[in-house]
């Protein structure tokens, strides 16, 4: 029975030399032109949550003059939004204590800046470069695949030039990625770094702009770095032990060695996974109210009778709810459980759930065990149970 899981996935940057901390107070000011706006709001962007919260608001005068105001803790992201915008006027950083952002509009257009200045914020200078030279690219290469799909549809189609318009492709695309790094090891600002990585990384994860993303090894040696040259931003230390959280559950169990499991038997007795040394382990995590397990349970019933006479066995762990034991046990009966089961009966909050990781997974979930007490395959279910064992148990 799977449990709600809910993975998010943040992305840090590579920087270098020491940052410069954000002063106690930030003010933002500057002229809008060519809007009907009244109103300009300051959002702060957490490096740790990324989700934005209004600091400030001012009222634009006649003249389009306008002066915001925020308390700052750490380097952040803060965007510049006008009252009817969908979007932000613009995106800056923190590096200053005082930053002057005017922006022209066109008569046309109100919902998007013809041009903006950023002056006083280095930071914010070199967002506004990478981006700008970032969205080039992108445009080039879109209107490349414009032009390619234009040609795949012919009914003649000219492999040459379909063939050319690929490589121009990938050229930029190699192009952008350098030029990403390139932005990355410039940076002075870990909250600028961590929104160049995303800006990229959320990109590159769309197949139609043919970049290449970073795997997740390249990211979590990317974090390293990151939270090494600045200890003290919370921000990046709270991403850093999300993102070491998700890369232990993708790597999952398979390869260490198993831990520990020392419960109680229906009638008490203490049994322990490593009294069974020797011998290959199915560690079985069920539960009697678990439909999925139930369902599961005849399989391995079939695997048992199979191979108990191999230097096989089965731990069957439940989780079951205190005070239902006797639902336990008639389930025991009912399925033909016949090997060894154990259960503490404290459901998802037994300690074998944070053990073997499988919270968020849900069960039915087993490990198979080796007779050296390592685990040497997981999520063993239906014919793929089946086939490890004949696999190992030859």
């Amino acid at each position: 029975m799977k449990r709600d899981l809910f993975v998010v996935v943040v992305i840090v940057g590579l920087i270098s030399c020491k940052t410069k901390l954000p002063g106690e107070k930030l003010e933002v000011s500057g002229t809008i032109t060519n809007n009907t706006a009244k109103v300009i709001y300051l959002e702060e962007i957490p490096v740790a949550t990324m989700q934005r919260i209004i600091v400030d608001s001012a009222v634009l005068n006649k003249n389009g003059k306008y002066l915001l105001k925020a308390e700052t803790k750490e380097a952040s992201v803060y965007n510049l939004r006008m009252d009817q915008n969908t979007y932000p006027l613009t995106s800056i950083i923190n590096d200053a204590q005082k930053i002057i952002v005017d922006a022209m509009f066109s008569k046309e257009n109100s919902q998007f800046a013809e041009s903006y200045d950023v002056k006083g914020s280095t930071a914010s200078q070199q967002m506004k470069d990478f981006m700008y030279s970032f969205n080039k690219s992108l445009q080039e290469i879109y209107s490349i695949s414009r032009q390619t799909d234009s040609l795949n549809n012919l009914s003649s189609k000219p492999d040459s030039i379909i063939n050319a318009l690929a490589v121009q492709q990938m050229r930029i695309a190699t192009m952008v990625n350098e030029n990403f790094f390139t932005a990355i090891g410039k940076s002075d600002n870990p909250a600028l770094t961590m929104f160049e990585l995303g800006y990229y990384q959320s990109t590159a994860n769309n197949p139609a702009f043919k970049l290449q993303a970073l795997s997740n090894e390249e990211v979590n040696k990317i974090v390293e770095d990151i939270s090494n040259r600045f200890p003290e931003h919370q921000g990046v230390a709270i991403i850093k032990r999300s993102l070491e959280t998700e890369m232990q559950k993708a790597e999952g169990l398979t390869g260490k060695q198993a831990p520990e499991i020392n419960l109680p038997d229906v009638n008490g007795k203490e049994i322990k996974l490593s009294s069974f040394r020797g011998k290959f382990v199915l560690v079985d995590f069920w539960a009697s109210w678990c439909s999925p397990c139930r369902r599961e349970n005849p399989n391995v019933v079939k695997a048992w009778n199979k191979y108990k006479d191999k230097n096989f066995t089965i731990l069957g762990v439940s989780l079951d709810r205190q005070g239902e034991k006797e639902k336990w046990v008639k389930a025991i009966v009912d399925d033909h459980l016949a090997w060894n089961q154990v259960s503490d009966l404290m459901e998802w909050n037994s300690p074998v759930v944070n053990l073997y990781r499988f919270g968020e997974i849900g069960i039915p979930y087993n490990v198979l065990v080796d007779p050296q007490g390592k685990i040497i395959a997981e999520k063993l279910r239906g014919d793929a149970l089946e086939a490890k064992l004949a696999e190992v148990l030859k």
